[in-house]
């Protein structure tokens, strides 16, 4: 979601080297970007864990003499790593304590904070005097995954019936996730009315998911905990649509312009939805929501209501949309 504003910075500084510091997670995203010159890895889990760790990245960056930091993030971490690190120009919002240690905060205009997060860091780089670039996301797969994924889906599909991608899996905890047992009926349901081929995306957290998926159709191309970043997001540019819950891999599958159902639940597809035109938002509403809970401390239902027929006729929309 940051992307289109990475992609801002570029166009109005064109003669600067940019670099980008990323948890090691999601620096795929951003290595074949053109809008960025370098990729520098904070490792939180690695060489920057601890008190340690994180002075010892500051003095990276301290070594690199860095002109300015434009602080995407909110966090209050990433406005002390920048202060730490003695950069001149410090901007990002005037939040969560951070305004002591920025040189230029900027206020979060009311209206910005009902909206999607795309223009919520687009309209940070408009405050600090940019001109804005298109608000769409933007995304370059890595020519050698898009080679490994070529291959592989050929492989796996060479009759090349529609291919669809299931992604049970979402990092911020189980309230985001549609139960496994429900994308495997939405496996079997696809596999037999559309003979579509299943390809299975996680991390090795969502191996137990992708084995339930497998076991309820004859063939799955089962990729959990068996790919990088940079494959996952050459391969979901295989599918012809894709099922997801909120997560990463559902903004690489929007940034693709895949034609996907995207299930929500605890959060708000408002602000953090799929941005793209080819989706379908598949969702129960309840008065408790949007919580933002990691886990459902009541009874689930606003995912466990969701029913395979649901996203099934969410798929049926998309398809007659391309017909």
């Amino acid at each position: 979601m940051t992307t289109p504003a990475v992609r801002t910075i570029r166009e109005n500084f064109p003669g600067a080297r940019i670099t980008i510091l990323c948890y090691p997670w999601v620096a795929d995203i951003f290595r074949s970007s053109p809008h960025v010159d370098e990729v520098m890895i904070f490792d939180p889990k690695g060489s920057h864990g601890g008190i340690a760790g994180l002075l010892r990245l500051t003095g990276e960056l301290r070594q690199r003499r860095f002109d300015v930091a434009i602080l995407l993030q909110n966090a209050f971490k990433a406005a002390l790593i920048t202060f730490l690190a003695r950069i001149p120009f410090r901007a990002g919002y005037s939040r969560d304590g951070r305004r002591p240690l920025l040189t230029h905060a900027v206020r979060i205009a009311p209206e910005i904070r009902g909206v999607h997060q795309v223009h919520y860091y687009q309209d940070l780089c408009r405050q600090l005097g940019m001109a804005s670039g298109p608000d769409e996301l933007f995304l370059k797969p890595d020519p050698g995954a898009v080679a490994w994924a070529a291959a592989e889906a050929e492989r796996f599909n060479p009759g090349r019936s529609p291919l669809v991608g299931l992604n049970p899996g979402a990092a911020y905890g189980p309230a985001k996730r549609w139960p496994a047992e429900s994308y495997a009926a939405l496996a079997a349901r696809m596999a037999a009315e559309f003979n579509a081929g299943i390809v299975v995306f996680g991390t090795g957290a969502d191996r137990e998911a992708g084995a339930v998926i497998s076991a309820a159709v004859d063939d799955c191309l089962d990729l959990t905990g068996r790919t990088s970043l940079a494959q996952a997001i050459a391969m979901i540019a295989q599918c012809d649509f894709f099922v997801t819950n909120d997560s990463g891999l559902m903004h690489v599958a929007a940034a693709l312009k895949v034609p996907m159902a995207a299930i929500f639940a605890s959060t708000d597809p408002v602000a953090t939805g799929p941005f793209a035109e080819k989706v379908r938002i598949v969702r129960r509403e309840f008065d408790c929501q949007p919580c933002f809970a990691t886990e459902c401390g009541r009874d689930f239902r606003c995912m466990t209501s969701i029913g395979v027929d649901d996203v099934v006729t969410a798929l049926d929309e998309l398809m007659a949309e391309g017909d």
